[in-house]
């Protein structure tokens, strides 16, 4: 599900582009649908039993490798800069964050949403979870 600013595949001109280059394709492929509102569709996601979870960098965030999803799992990822709003942080069971070495603390969004999303594939694949 896509909500707020997300780019979408049914917008014209420059941002159907820019998605087209990126997706190679998926775009036509991959079901998707857009809620305006993020919060009405938390609230729509855990009412049909979906686990929530953001991915912030957080203190009291759980590692993602230590962390055991409860499926279905929805995956929230924030803005670039500015993270998951607190107004929605509010509604998550859990926030995971990306183990980092090194002196940076956080991936863009992109780069963090496929390792999330790897990682999930990984444990769905082979019921590590």
């Amino acid at each position: 599900m896509l909500c707020g600013i997300t780019p979408r595949p049914d917008q014209g001109g420059r941002q159907r582009r820019a998605i087209a280059k990126t997706a190679l394709g998926a775009e036509d492929s991959v079901a998707w649908e857009y809620q305006p509102d993020p919060h009405n569709a938390l609230q729509s996601l855990a009412a049909q039993g979906y686990q929530l979870v953001a991915v912030e960098t957080t203190p009291n965030a759980v590692n993602l490798f230590e962390w055991t999803p409860r499926w279905p799992v929805c995956v929230v990822f924030g803005h670039e800069v500015d993270g998951v709003s607190s107004h929605l942080e509010a509604h998550v069971e859990t926030v995971i964050r990306i183990p980092m070495l090194g002196q940076k603390r956080s991936l863009n969004v992109a780069t963090a949403a496929g390792v999330v999303l790897y990682e999930l594939l990984r444990q769905r694949l082979y019921g590590w979870t």
